[in-house]
């Protein structure tokens, strides 16, 4: 019995030192884990953590067939763009990791990256669109989020042949970089398609009164109204457009409305609101990490007890495609090797078939429309996707 009780512990020791020593890959991420932008911070962690869950889970990245787990070192940026520059250094040089997951918001991804490409280190974002990020000849930053002067252009060719068919639209924006190069491409977007542009006005980032440029807006009554900015912004703008009884035909958000605090913020006011999405879990994808996009989903429920956004969503398709580039180069050290893997990637994954043309933007992904209908996120667009009719034009406000 002796015997075979020590048999058992030195089993066990060498078990047990084996998944220990492991050897591991190292990616770094500066999140917002706190501050102003703290909501969507948590949630592309989530996107990261499930996936590194999910991947530990298999035994790893598989290179040449040998497997090694992951680990992510994580740093709070604390929603400020100039100290998550400073953590990625800290990242680089300090932490030695030269495989960047990247931080949500364009502001930060814009300092972040230019301390990835002086370092020589490798950055897959999900969870900036700005176009000005790739206008700088970088090599090193890949990101996989439709850009922002695309992002109302699904919602505009679709609204634009509704009953009544709408032609007056108003875009009012935050002067952060994202919001404004979104407002921008809508403001380009609407004329193309033959909308009137009868209002074009920007606020300022973090504000929490906007009554001036809402009542502006109404003297203009607008049959479209697009908000570009956060969160906080469009429950600000929900709140005073009832207060002043402006009742457009649809208003149409590049942020906010596919969040559930959303929903809980506004409760009733909610209904009808449209949201532009870069994901929404109804899609139809298969992907080479989690399987599906709906086993993404699954996943995701069961270990966060709701239904995953398309930040967290955005985070987790950000991490398996550095994966795969990885996988596909053979090597997680030699990161000119991973980043031609990058630049060569095309591959479908739970968030769309992604490709990258030579700045290192993804190129013909498209944007999902959702609408909140009796206080659920349902999506109206792609049809392929579509879990019911859009309800057009918004009934008013009661």
């Amino acid at each position: 019995m002796k015997k075979l009780f020590l048999f058992f512990w030195i089993l066990l020791g060498i078990v047990t030192t084996s998944v220990y020593s492991q050897e591991k890959i190292k990616f770094g991420a500066a999140l917002s884990l706190t501050g102003k932008l703290a909501k969507e911070g948590n949630l592309v962690k989530n996107g990261y953590e499930l996936w590194k869950e999910v991947v530990n889970k298999k035994g790893g990245i598989n290179i040449g067939g040998k497997k090694y787990l992951v680990e992510i070192i994580y740093y709070d940026d604390e929603s400020d763009p100039n100290r998550a520059a400073k953590l990625i250094e800290k990242l680089i040089t300090e932490d030695k990791v030269k495989l960047i997951l990247g931080p949500y918001g364009s502001d930060s991804v814009f300092s972040t990256s230019a301390i990835t490409e002086k370092y020589g280190a490798l950055m897959v974002q999900g969870g900036a669109a700005a176009n000005k990020l790739y206008t700088r000849g970088f090599k090193n930053l890949f990101g996989i989020y439709t850009v922002a002067s695309e992002y109302m252009a699904d919602a505009l060719s679709y609204l634009k042949d509704k009953n009544p068919k709408p032609s007056k639209i108003a875009i009012i924006y935050s002067n952060d970089l994202f919001s404004t190069q979104v407002a921008q491409g809508a403001k380009e977007t609407a004329q193309k398609l033959g909308y009137n542009v009868v209002a074009y006005q920007d606020y300022p980032k973090g504000t929490q009164d906007l009554s001036t440029v809402i009542v502006q807006l109404k003297e203009k009554n607008p049959d479209i109204i697009i908000g570009s900015g956060h969160f906080q912004d469009s429950v600000v703008i929900v709140k005073q457009s009832k207060d002043y009884k402006i009742n457009p035909k649809a208003f149409v958000f590049s942020v906010g409305p596919t969040l559930p605090d959303f929903i809980d913020s506004l409760k009733r006011d909610a209904e009808y609101i449209i949201g532009t999405a870069q994901w929404t879990k109804n899609l139809k994808y298969k992907d080479p990490v989690f399987g599906s996009n709906a086993e993404f989903v699954k996943l995701y429920q069961q270990k966060y007890k709701e239904d995953p956004n398309y930040h967290s969503a955005g985070g987790a398709a950000a991490a398996v495609v550095f994966q795969r580039a990885i996988e596909k180069a053979g090597t997680f050290t030699d990161i000119q090797k991973i980043r031609e893997a990058l630049a060569n990637f095309n591959e479908e994954t739970l968030f769309g078939k992604i490709r990258f043309d030579s700045t290192g933007k993804v190129i013909q992904k498209g944007m999902a429309i959702i609408q909140i209908i009796n206080g659920k996120h349902v999506t109206v667009y792609p049809e392929s996707a579509a879990e019911g009719k859009l309800i057009y034009p918004k009934p008013d406000w009661k």
